[in-house]
């Protein structure tokens, strides 16, 4: 029988019983939807926070004050650990891996400028610290190394502070702001980088001079971490390792104890994000996935009630002529067309639902084509293996018997 005319007939079937077709399609359209708009929220989530890990900088090692043991008695993280200026200078000669390090030094402070204020972080580096976290300067420029080694009260405001304290879009390079008292000169104001990962604003901050912030808002010639950069993505393993040896030497640490510090790097940082986002898009997915499965059902059903209704005209069929597997075609062509229009409807209506959440609730979506395709792949398979099964029930009916069905 031609593919035409199997289509017409299970069209023609399907449209004389409209509201139940609609609401056998229902479990289709929602599952497709709810897989679109899942999927579309984990892809989503998974690029900003990619987005937010690359904001972090190029190839970077993050070094942090780590528990340690002493006199028996372990102590928190952080609670002992610092690094020196020294420490600093002798992985910068020894670890020919790195590329930039530079300490930092953080408070947080309440800033004033005129008639306003603003409590924001301060961070005390050295200059390198915007070439490791790629940060460019929008206006003014960033302190000279010899400012660092004076203590120069100069500084760089986030484009956070630079708004609250001079006016959203202001340009204050040349400006004096007073941090805890310490008047400070504005060299430049850095570009916006949005949010972090953990929700933090990267650009509520102002960075000075390393040993400005140590000596005269800390009251201290150490620092609280490093930051530092590896040659390549490759060095990454490299250049900690060297980090690790360098500062264990420095530290006097004895062979066989836990270092009193600890690394991270930014190919952790993004495989755990990865797992993560990963692992809540499966999540989201499977849960979308049931509507799917509770839509091939509710087809399975409807299905056999037609073949129900209809043995008595599936029997003259089989009496004039007709062979099983047109019938078997016949009602497969029926199940598939259900699945195939409620997925048509389910993907508009998924899109839109996250053009909506992306509108309203200000999430990051990404509804890609790969996703459509396996809602669509999905409602397509669940039309032929449920509909299977009817289908093939109603090929297998006895003629003569289907004709005395009442």
């Amino acid at each position: 029988m031609r593919a035409g005319l199997l289509l017409n007939m299970g069209l023609r079937s399907l449209a004389r019983n409209k509201m139940r077709s609609f609401l056998t399609m229902l479990g289709i359209i929602i599952g497709v939807a709810a897989v679109i708009a899942m999927l579309a929220i984990g892809q989503g989530a998974r690029t900003s926070m990619e987005a937010s890990i690359a904001s972090l900088g190029t190839n970077v090692i993050m070094v942090f004050p780590g528990a340690q043991s002493a006199g028996g008695v372990r102590m928190e993280a952080g609670a002992s650990g610092r690094f020196t200026v020294e420490d600093v200078e002798a992985v910068r000669k020894e670890a020919p891996a790195l590329r930039h390090i530079t300490p930092i030094a953080r408070t947080s402070a309440q800033i004033k400028a005129g008639g306003a204020n603003w409590r924001s972080s301060v961070y005390g580096v050295y200059p390198e610290y915007l070439d490791i976290r790629q940060w460019e300067v929008t206006s003014g420029s960033v302190f000279s190394a010899a400012e660092e080694r004076s203590g120069a009260k100069v500084c760089l405001l986030g484009r956070t502070v630079a708004d609250s304290l001079f006016g959203a879009g202001s340009d204050p390079v040349g400006q004096s702001i007073r941090i805890q008292n310490l008047p400070f000169r504005v060299v430049g104001v850095l570009a916006p980088k949005g949010q972090s990962s953990f929700g933090q604003d990267q650009d509520d901050l102002v960075i000075a001079p390393f040993t400005t912030v140590a000596r005269k808002l800390l009251a201290t010639f150490n620092a609280q971490s490093l930051y530092a950069s590896a040659t390549s993505a490759e060095a990454i393993p490299e250049a900690s390792a060297q980090i690790e040896e360098v500062l264990r030497r420095q530290q006097r640490v004895p062979e066989g104890e836990s270092s009193p510090f600890m690394l991270r790097t930014q190919t952790e940082i993004t495989q755990a994000a990865t797992a993560m986002s990963t692992t809540l898009t499966l999540l989201l997915s499977s849960i979308a996935g049931i509507s799917l499965l509770v839509g091939g059902i509710g087809i399975m059903n409807i299905m056999l009630v037609s073949v129900t209704e209809r043995t008595r005209e599936i029997g003259i069929r089989l009496a004039l002529g007709a062979r099983g597997n047109d019938i078997l075609l016949q009602f497969l062509v029926e199940a598939l067309v259900l699945s195939f229009v409620g997925g048509l409807i389910g993907i508009a209506l998924g899109v839109g639902a996250s053009a909506l959440l992306a509108s309203t609730q200000g999430w990051a979506v990404l509804v890609s084509p790969s996703s459509i395709a396996l809602a669509f792949g999905f409602s397509a398979a669940t039309g032929i293996f449920f509909g299977w099964y009817p289908a093939r029930k109603a090929a297998r009916l006895n003629p003569i018997e289907a004709l005395r069905y009442e």
